[in-house]
């Protein structure tokens, strides 16, 4: 043994337990959570109140009391620890196209449904329906945005299908009812089912058009008839829905069918999941490509009109990208300001530094922004029996999807900068929140289709521009700047013969335009002039962090900060 080293016999422990703690964590932010996402949203309050949803501002707080609580925001880290699995075959060899979800994915999606996130327009129309529900979607997916996807296609389905009666006869009851039925059966064992859609193909994808899938009649052919579907599908998402519309070809051309999982004699629909796809975000959610091998479907609305008898279908889930983004917006934007609330650094809190709070009232601009332009269009989806509201929604949907979404990755990115290295960390929101972000702008149509769907409503509808510049201009008066904006775009449409190269240039600023007339008419004084001069101006400045002097980021930043200690 070494002289100098002591034998063990005469090591004596002099060590102080209190010694062995290396520091006190001190000067970081709770968790926000146990926080009510409604009453802590003064913009979302303000909104449901204008917009025509104010009878349901008690159960919306309460839903804002379940949405922020801890046990729930678990549940949205959980579902997207793990993701679905696929399994073909059961161990005897039959097939069986089963995708296993965690608990907390059933979890959520008991908690949409129980609370008709899919359903309440469609049960209790009337005046607010569509922005009370919008209200609260909006809540549920600041907590986990993936299980929405089956949500809206199901919500999205019934105007399709009351297209076809006998049909809606069969399914109507059970797509609205209000609990969810996780079960692989067949239809006629459950109360309440899912609907999902199966539309782009590996060689068309947006050109639906070019889908090569065949349907061929059972027997009499025709609307409400019987067919049976051969061909693929490369993009279905939440495959184990129990029913799903499909386009499909037909000899008067592309057509619509409603295709369940299972047959009416209680065995399986032969259309089987060929495998998940790995996606890089919105991983709670599966997404399949599938082959359908004569599955029996049938017909919905005219023979050869699938499009136009799916596009309704397609517009309320396109409003529901618009409501997903805008959700998105609201927690990066959230999470960036409860951090800088708590968060000091050289001697005080972040949000308190001028370059901070300029990026903080900037990101905070956007998710206002966002949600206003929502919430309007929820009120025009809720009024169209008025000619005017329903050729606003026509334009302003596509319009407002192309937008918000395609705003909402570099806001995630901004946000998560905002709050640091920790801030890239899996137990983090934010980089869910990022991996989220792209996925509403791809979904449903991506950029240059909204633009060019926008092109078209204008083509078909001219009036829906005179509409839409009816309602911007409600503003006009208020702000040098947003005149002066307004005046330029308008004389901008005077000749739109190449629509098509300036498209996005055009929508982008009729977003602006409509965003910047409901601040300015509905919102805080210091919200509306700061969003005026940064986004309608030209400043030199592309990203967040661009508010000119002279705006007041400090009374933007109380607005929209959520209090919690």
């Amino acid at each position: 043994m070494n002289a100098r080293q002591p034998a063990p016999e005469q090591i004596t422990d002099h060590r102080d337990p209190y010694l062995a703690s290396t520091h006190e964590v001190i000067n970081q932010p709770p968790a926000l959570q146990d926080y009510n996402l409604f009453r802590q949203d003064q913009a979302l309050v303000e909104g449901v109140r204008r917009e025509g949803a104010d009878w349901a501002e008690t159960g919306l707080a309460e839903f804002g009391t379940l949405a922020g609580a801890a046990s729930t925001i678990e549940l949205g880290f959980q579902a997207n620890e793990n993701k679905p699995v696929f399994y073909s075959h059961d161990r005897f060899g039959h097939r069986i196209d089963q995708v296993n979800f965690h608990p907390a994915y059933h979890s959520l999606m008991r908690i949409a449904m129980e609370h008709g996130l899919h359903s309440s327009p469609w049960t209790h129309p009337g005046a607010g329906a569509h922005v009370a529900r919008a209200a609260r979607y909006y809540m549920h997916a600041q907590v986990e945005a993936g299980h929405g996807c089956p949500i809206t296609m199901t919500f999205a389905a019934i105007p399709s299908i009351r297209k076809q009666p006998e049909l809606a006869a069969l399914w109507q009851d059970k797509i609205l009812a209000n609990e969810y039925d996780r079960r692989n059966v067949p239809d006629g064992e459950k109360n309440s089912v899912t609907i999902g859609m199966a539309m782009t193909e590996k060689q068309g994808g947006t050109d639906v058009r070019a889908n090569s899938t065949r349907a061929y009649p059972v027997g009499t052919p025709g609307p409400g008839q019987a067919y049976e579907l051969v061909g693929h599908k490369w993009f279905v998402s939440a495959p184990m829905c129990d029913a799903f519309l499909v386009l499909a070809q037909t000899g008067s051309g592309l057509s619509c069918f409603l295709m369940p999982r299972w047959r009416p004699d209680g065995s399986k629909n032969p259309w089987q999941i060929q495998r998940l796809k790995n996606k890089m975000g919105n991983v709670s959610n599966a997404s399949s490509e599938v082959e359908l091998r004569g599955a029996l479907a049938w017909m919905v609305g005219e023979e050869g009109r699938g499009v136009p008898t799916i596009i309704e279908m397609v517009a309320m889930t396109r409003f529901d990208c618009m409501i997903g983004s805008s959700a998105g917006l609201r927690q990066a934007s959230a999470q960036a300001l409860h951090h800088c609330r708590h968060r000091q650094v050289f001697g005080t809190t972040l949000n308190r530094q001028p370059l901070m709070q300029n990026v903080l009232a900037d990101l905070a601009l956007e998710s206002e922004a966002a949600l206003a332009f929502t919430l309007r269009i929820g009120r025009a989806l809720d009024n169209q029996h008025i000619q005017r509201e329903r050729l606003l929604a026509r334009l302003a949907t596509p319009v407002g999807k192309y937008w918000i979404c395609k705003r909402s990755p570099n806001h995630a990115y901004e946000a998560m900068e905002c709050i640091g290295g920790s801030g890239v960390m899996e137990d983090c929101i934010m980089p869910r929140l990022l991996r989220e972000s792209p996925v509403n702008a791809i979904w449903e149509g991506s950029g240059n289709v909204q633009c060019l769907d926008t092109l078209r409503a204008l083509q078909k509808e001219p009036d829906t521009l005179e509409a839409y510049f009816a309602e911007v201009a409600e503003a006009r008066s208020a702000d040098r700047r947003f005149d002066q904006f307004l005046a330029q775009l308008q004389n901008d449409f005077a000749d739109i013969s190449d629509f098509e190269y300036r498209a996005r240039n055009l929508v982008d600023r009729l977003a602006l335009a409509m965003q910047a007339s409901l601040l300015i008419r509905h919102s805080q004084p210091a919200v509306a002039d700061a969003f005026c001069a940064s986004r309608l101006t030209s400043q030199g400045g592309l990203n967040y962090g661009n508010l000119p002097t002279g705006t007041d980021p400090a009374a933007v930043i109380e607005r929209a900060t959520p209090v919690v200690d």
